[in-house]
């Protein structure tokens, strides 16, 4: 391998070295996630019309893992905590009416964070009747299935007593005279009234999915235009997920029989035709994995070659330049693994990663060349074939040699 091969190697090593610097740009992990952002959720405990007081705390338990442009915000198995703000039992002519909001969020393994949440649904019929009403208060109500509907805002002057208002509002569904009673485990949604920012952790998702949101301006912009371009949009092309983006976000995720949140996730960026370029990757585990195959290698491929641990060579032997370029190329993408393996653990920027990611198949492919018309031992190929299929995940046109 020349000197120019050995450059190029190198130089990829310094670029890593510098992205993992501290107070590298693209290494930030602190991200928004906006306001009028939709979680679904199930109730962990039985929520009654009939037995629950105004003041009365519960939580509910998010399904799926959340994700910001492909990195976890919210891992599946956290917390939403709730409080009920309006409460009427039922009696023989009118059903019972239960009102809650959100207001913590407990992240599974990563403390709590403030919030203020208010009841929504992912049903199409409901949503629709929500975003008809604009500022609507969305309450439970006896007898009623899903959610509940909507019932109305509460208006000025009604403070002093919402629910009077609430039944006004109500009108003939208050007819069924049955208490709310809603099942431990049944699914609800609450959506975001104020945007929060949360850490993003982990490795990216392989696949975009309806828990994978994206907020970068470009993307929201995008999708802006392929919604004005379908009839959804009529609004300003400026990057920013207002109430209008949502509102036609949530319309076409309803004509397409998808989870109907409003949110821009990558299902919906899918259906729009959007390149969202999520990077793929290798899990924290694989890159982990990968490092410790590609050092064993370099062992074993050293030790074939009677070098000793400090780099000492026999001084009988006459090495080829072959023999030793092959050393150094796995050498070389050993450091690159580990290098990889930081990037993946810390990394919250998606370009930075894909970067990452071409290296580290560049080192491969580099050794690659170096195994050009070297004899390696059979174990020594059967542990660079499996480095190959892992570069197969990051590269699908990667064929090795």
């Amino acid at each position: 391998m020349d000197t120019i091969r050995l450059s190029k190697v190198f130089a990829t090593m310094a670029m890593l070295s510098a992205l993992l610097a501290p107070g590298a740009a693209w290494a930030q992990h602190r991200v928004l996630l906006p306001e009028g952002t939709v979680l679904t959720v199930t109730t962990d405990q039985r929520l009654s019309s009939a037995s629950m007081t105004q003041g009365t705390r519960f939580t509910t338990t998010v399904e799926d893992s959340i994700n910001v442009e492909g990195y976890t915000v919210i891992p599946a198995g956290s917390r939403i905590a709730g409080v009920v703000t309006i409460v009427r039992r039922a009696n023989r002519n009118e059903s019972g009416v239960l009102g809650v909001e959100f207001d913590e969020l407990r992240i599974a393994g990563g403390g709590t964070r403030a919030i203020e949440g208010k009841l929504t649904s992912t049903d199409p019929a409901e949503r629709r009747q929500i975003d008809a009403r604009g500022d609507a208060q969305v309450v439970l109500v006896g007898g009623r299935q899903g959610v509940g509907g909507v019932i109305g805002a509460i208006g000025a002057g009604q403070e002093s007593d919402p629910v009077s208002g609430i039944l006004g509002a109500i009108g003939a569904l208050l007819s069924e005279g049955s208490d709310v009673e809603l099942p431990a485990g049944t699914r609800a949604a609450v959506q975001l009234e104020r945007s929060i920012v949360l850490t993003a952790v982990g490795a990216p998702a392989r696949r975009p999915d309806a828990f994978t949101i994206y907020t970068a301006a470009e993307t929201v912009r995008a999708a802006q235009e392929a919604l004005r371009s379908r009839g959804y949009y009529r609004g300003p092309i400026d990057g920013n997920l207002t109430d209008a983006t949502q509102r036609a976000l949530l319309a076409f995720q309803i004509d397409n029989r998808v989870l109907a949140t409003g949110n821009l996730d990558g299902r919906t960026a899918e259906l729009l035709g959007l390149d969202v370029g999520l990077a793929v990757a290798l899990t924290p585990n694989e890159a982990s994995y990968l490092r410790g195959l590609a050092q064993d290698l370099v062992n074993r491929w050293r030790a074939s070659i009677d070098v000793t641990n400090a780099g000492r060579m026999d001084s009988r032997r006459v090495y080829g330049d072959d023999e030793v370029g092959l050393w150094f190329a796995l050498s070389a993408f050993a450091d690159a693994t580990g290098l990889y393996e930081q990037v993946v653990r810390t990394s919250g920027n998606v370009p930075g990663l894909a970067a990452a990611g071409a290296a580290l198949v560049d080192s491969a492919r580099d050794v690659d060349e170096a195994m050009v018309g070297v004899r390696v031992p059979a174990r020594i190929q059967r542990s660079w074939d499996a480095v190959r299929e892992e570069m197969r995940i990051l590269d699908p046109q990667y064929a090795g040699r």
